[in-house]
């Protein structure tokens, strides 16, 4: 921890055995006179696989007074801080003279906005993804330059869609053509990688010292926080109190998870081809707010300022049993018009939807500066098909929250011209985070409209 006779520095860290615990912005960290305003702007992108029931996700109605279709109506208390944007296309993710494989082309794309090269091989070719040009530019301002997040994992090699290789199915993030990152899916390692020193070794003797004695990570560092609650202001402690009353949280929901997955029945038994890693929440809401909860410290704690996260691996067979569904979601997309199976679909893209709402609810309950975490975030959440059963890759579904503080206008259904670049937007989107440049994608400039007032 390093606290002057000034102020706090802003990346300061409550510290002790396998322990280094990020803090909150607190008004110890700036003088008072630069408290407002002062926070950053933060990048999300969520990806959900498989396209949407369309008609059930496009508001009928442009400008502001739309009303939410079935799909996004979870998240009509949020209507003042997103908008629905339709008009986007990935004209990379169509064929383009290599054949079939779309599911494998929509996640290559999504945030790319380039045509993968056909193989199943090494020799992957795709190209550098928005929320990497951000971090390549801006990262070195966090500690976690960006953060590859998963609700389902999935292997990196071998052929996953029509000759194309797993590396684009499971994965939106790439550092460069060659180069995906691979996403966590587990909550522990998340948390071990916020919360601890970096130090496989230290991390891992720490735990099993906190597993054996049944401690938190927070008793390691409490010499350190009982030192700051000394030196800071009574708001700072309130502050304080919360934040890390919510990582004890996420400790202890983590801790359940665990014991619950290591008596659970294996999955493959009752769905024959998905597995999940051990340690990872049965429950897919768990699983889904567990690694919320995580992005929304990791955010608060000004960690990291981008992240990705797939909602599940592009062409995902898994189940939702939790909400009665048994059959696997890829399948059900290949409905031919089969009400029963479109029925699931719609159940499943609202039960999706539902998770996004949540995350939602959590960054706008976080104060920070003078707004909250939604209001200082632009949260990108989308698909690379529409209609999963035609595989089609225009009109895509888009929501767009937060207001990247103030500067995006929220509220509204914005209809851009058939075959729009998506990549506009992540053009748009980077001069927000004072970035420029010339090679995204196949953009074709910024998307006019979302700044304007």
């Amino acid at each position: 921890m390093i606290l002057t006779k000034k102020h706090l520095s802003r990346r300061a860290l409550l510290r002790g055995l396998g322990a280094a615990v990020a803090l909150p912005a607190l008004d110890a960290m700036v003088p008072a006179s630069r408290i407002t305003g002062a926070a950053a702007t933060r990048m999300l992108f969520l990806y959900v696989p498989n396209g949407i029931v369309m008609e059930d996700w496009t508001p009928a109605e442009s400008g502001k007074r739309f009303a939410f279709p079935r799909i996004m109506k979870p998240l009509e208390p949020m209507r003042e801080k997103l908008s629905v944007i339709t008009g986007l296309t990935h004209n990379t993710g169509r064929a383009l003279g290599d054949g079939p494989g779309d599911h494998a082309r929509a996640a290559a794309s999504f945030l790319t906005g380039v045509h993968p090269r056909k193989t199943a091989a090494a020799d992957i070719s795709l190209g550098k993804s928005v929320d990497q040009i951000a971090a390549q530019k801006v990262g070195n301002r966090t500690r976690i330059p960006s953060m590859e997040l998963t609700l389902e994992a999935g292997r990196q090699a071998g052929n996953c869609d029509s000759g194309y290789s797993c590396a684009y199915s499971n994965n939106i993030s790439w550092r460069g053509s060659t180069t995906p990152n691979p996403p966590e899916t587990n909550p522990r390692v998340i948390f071990e990688r916020l919360f601890g020193t970096g130090d496989p070794a230290e991390t891992a003797a720490t735990r099993a010292k906190r597993e054996r004695y049944n401690k938190s990570i927070l008793d390691f560092v409490i010499e350190d926080t009982q030192s700051l609650k000394a030196d800071v202001g009574a708001a700072d402690k309130r502050k304080l109190d919360e934040y890390l009353t919510a990582v004890r949280e996420v400790e202890v929901r983590i801790t359940n998870a665990e014991k619950l997955a290591a008596n659970s029945v294996p999955l493959t038994t009752l769905a024959p081809g998905f597995e999940k890693p051990m340690g990872v929440p049965v429950d897919y809401a768990e699983h889904a707010k567990l690694v919320f909860d995580l992005m929304t410290l990791a955010l608060q704690s000004d960690q990291t300022r981008i992240m990705s996260l797939m909602m599940a691996r592009e062409g995902s067979n898994r189940p939702y049993r939790e909400i009665g569904i048994s059959d696997g979601h890829h399948g059900l997309t290949h409905h031919r018009n089969n009400a029963e199976w479109v029925e699931k679909i719609r159940q499943i893209n609202e039960y999706h939807v539902k998770q996004l709402a949540y995350l939602l609810k959590r960054l706008d309950a976080v104060q920070d500066g003078d707004g909250t975490l939604l209001d200082h975030s632009m949260v990108v959440y989308g698909s690379g098909l529409s209609d999963g059963n035609k595989h089609t890759h225009h009109d895509l579904p888009v929501l767009l929250a937060g207001s990247a503080a103030g500067r995006l206008r929220t509220g509204r259904h914005v209809i851009y011209p058939s075959e729009t670049p998506m990549a506009n937007l992540f053009v748009t989107m980077l001069e927000l985070m004072d970035v420029r440049t010339n090679d995204m994608g196949d953009a074709t400039g910024r998307l006019n409209h979302l700044t304007e007032l």
